[in-house]
């Protein structure tokens, strides 16, 4: 654990946030764990505290209050509304110099309380300065005023009238500074705050509602986490559009967002304020105050700021604009460093979707819509570019296979052909069981394609003998002779009927290297190429749910039946003894890995601590740790089968396609990654 005492050197160099533990060795002979720093995580809170208006002395205990209980749960930064020390519906009582001086007042008892206190607090209020009053957030921590940033925008219109007793930051100098609290404070809207985990701007209410909100430019000069003090009123429908402007704004800013405003307490002469609070991350709500509550409220959420870096870092847009906004300097701002916050360990209560790729409820309708949609669109382009009106696939009776058949005869019935065009081949071998054999001569046959049934197990003794291989050593090339074989066969019919072969193979298939090179590996166009594993189940559901009626009763028995090449004889019993997933590992699991590694570039501890939190009762630590070890391996090793991949639709976020998300070299070294696991 890093102490306060150590050296400046240290401070220095955390202060840019780099977290690299071995490079912080150097500086100060001790490593920090990814879980000492929380693996990139900040808490931060948003508050609603009881007012009375006009009265800072009731109100700065009612803050006080909130302050203390987020500190003792590792609160690093906590936000209050806009003007909170005095109340936002004071009117022309701004302008009584006794409600100004008690506003001081009170900021100064605030101050004496941080003292003590790592917490950072920004609370509101009127700051007199050069014959003009500001509506400011002051940022306070361990007694001292950080800064003071006045609100920008000031609403003059309907039911608002800050024009009438605020002046506007536009009018103030970069360079301003007021005489407060016994301190001399930097007062301008270009002020920006670094912690050692984060870098934070502060815009007020109306801000947010502009054209070109201040946070935009914040976002740009490099804050990663915006607060929002603010004192929205209540009206009906409001609440909606307000959520929809948060979500926009911190997903276009790539930033974690923090929003209060003024609640119960507020004069309700003409409006009534319902105490709205938010933390959102890139566009996702991660909690949210009860609308409506007479008690005071703190919401508090971990914003992870290496996820935010990583979005950046990927975006060229973003980096792009910064460099632009620079150019023109648009983002020119004093960064104020904070105090060196000790590490207060505190419990991580996100919750971590334990299938990324899943969408829940009606948006898992939309979104199989949408995908299924992209993969038939894709491969009807395919079609009319070569002229095609034929294609063969292999059928299976497997979930891959029967995918690629839906997308294909979608795609078919897009450009009005025959879906006898379609030629699904079933390929029995050593291992096929009936339950998928007849399941995949029925559904070619209940969606009406030409069907041929070519059985491989002649050809592949013939070729172990010609190799001089004892079919009973059933190891991998007993299990590739099959694979190849079965391709072959597509292959040379493809020649023969003047089309083209269909790939099966899925994303999560692709990511373990978990297909036979020049076998169910090639194809003309993979149309599952986009599509994870977790997500293939649902979409032959929402097919037979939404799209193909005749075939329904078979779709869903090939959704319940067990994943597996079925490359190994069958058991005594018929049923399959060769169970992917008993082999290579549990794909929801192999899908979380792959989504964080692919999307977000975190290291194996990282994952890991996620893992452990969102499959919290379904697999203990040990389990995580042996199926993450197996996914890095392999998805080392097995790059160059990705390298020369068939083209195929990229359908979402993720992509391993060697022509555009992810090129990597074939021969590149994992041993980082593994040692990384094998210390967890």
């Amino acid at each position: 654990m890093i102490k306060r005492s150590q050296s400046k050197t240290f401070y220095v160099f955390f202060k840019k946030n780099v977290l690299i533990s071995t490079i912080i060795t150097i500086f100060v002979g001790e490593t920090l764990s990814q879980k000492e720093m929380n693996y990139g995580f900040v808490k931060m809170a948003a508050a609603v505290p009881e007012v009375r208006v006009a009265d800072p002395k009731f109100n700065v205990q009612a803050i006080e209050n909130l302050v203390l209980q987020a500190e003792g749960r590792g609160v690093e930064v906590i936000c209050f509304p806009e003007l909170s020390l005095t109340g936002y519906s004071c009117g022309d009582l701004f302008c009584q110099q006794l409600l100004l001086d008690e506003a001081e007042m009170s900021l100064i008892h605030l101050m004496n309380i941080s003292r003590s206190l790592d917490i950072i607090s920004i609370v509101g209020l009127p700051v007199p300065y050069k014959g003009a009053i500001y509506n400011c957030a002051a940022v306070l921590q361990k007694g001292k005023i950080l800064g003071l940033v006045p609100k920008t925008y000031l609403p003059n219109y309907r039911e608002f009238y800050e024009g009438r007793w605020f002046a506007s930051a536009t009018q103030l100098s970069s360079e301003a500074e007021v005489w407060m609290c016994g301190q001399l404070v930097k007062l301008s809207s270009r002020l920006l705050f670094r912690t050692p985990t984060c870098t934070f701007g502060v815009e007020l209410c109306e801000d947010l509602w502009a054209p070109l909100p201040p946070s935009t430019n914040m976002a740009l000069g490099g804050a990663e986490i915006i607060f929002n003090l603010s004192a929205d009123n209540d009206a009906v429908g409001k609440r909606a559009y307000l959520t929809q402007m948060l979500k926009q704004q911190s997903s276009r800013t790539k930033c974690g967002y923090v929003y209060s405003a003024a609640g119960f307490g507020e004069s309700t002469q003409d409006t009534v304020y319902s105490g709205k609070a938010f933390i959102l991350e890139s566009g996702k709500i991660l909690a949210q105050a009860r609308p409506h509550s007479l008690k005071p409220q703190i919401i508090e959420s971990e914003i992870d700021v290496e996820r935010i870096r990583t979005d950046r870092r990927i975006n060229t847009t973003f980096t792009s604009n910064a460099a632009y906004a620079a150019r023109y300097g648009m983002q020119r701002y004093n960064v104020i460093d904070t105090a060196l916050i000790g590490q207060h360990p505190f419990e991580i209560t996100r919750t971590f979707d334990a299938s990324p790729f899943v969408p829940t409820g009606t948006d898992l309708d939309e979104r199989c819509q949408e995908i299924f949609a992209i993969q038939a669109e894709g491969l009807a382009k395919r079609l009319t570019h070569t002229c095609t009106s034929t294609v063969v696939l292999g059928i299976s009776g497997g979930l891959d296979s029967t995918l690629a058949l839906l997308v294909a005869v979608k795609a078919f019935d897009i450009l009005k052909l025959d879906r006898r065009g379609i030629v699904g081949v079933t390929m029995p071998g050593f291992g096929t069981t009936d339950r998928t054999y007849n399941n995949a001569v029925d559904l070619m046959h209940a969606l009406g394609i030409t069907m041929q049934e070519i059985n491989i197990s002649k050809a592949v003794m013939q070729h172990f003998d010609d190799i001089d291989h004892d079919p009973r050593v059933q190891d991998v090339t007993y299990e590739n002779a099959q694979a190849r074989e079965r391709t072959q066969i597509l292959m040379d019919l493809a020649n023969q009927l003047e089309g083209m072969v269909i790939g099966t193979g899925d994303l999560s298939e692709l990511a373990l290297g978990w297909c036979t090179y020049n076998g169910d590996h090639m194809a003309m166009y993979g149309v599952n190429a986009g599509v994870p594993k977790t997500l293939v189940r649902h979409l032959v559901r929402w097919v037979a749910e939404q799209e193909e009626d005749a075939a329904s009763k078979i779709l869903l028995d090939i959704v319940d039946t067990p994943i597996s090449p079925e490359l190994i004889p069958a058991d005594e019993n018929g049923e399959i003894r060769q169970k992917t997933e008993d082999l290579v590992g549990p794909y929801e699991l192999h899908d979380f890995f792959l989504y964080y590694v692919m999307r977000w570039g975190f290291r194996p501890t990282k994952i890991y601590f996620l893992a452990t939190k969102a499959f919290e009762g379904r697999y203990n630590g040990d389990t995580i740790k042996k199926w993450l070890t197996t996914f890095y391996r392999r998805f080392f090793s097995q790059q160059f089968k990705r390298s020369c991949m068939p083209d195929g639709p990229k359908v979402g976020s993720v992509s391993l396609s060697p022509r555009g998300d992810w090129r990597m070299p074939s021969d590149a070294s994992r041993e980082a990654w593994l040692a990384e696991c094998e210390a967890l």
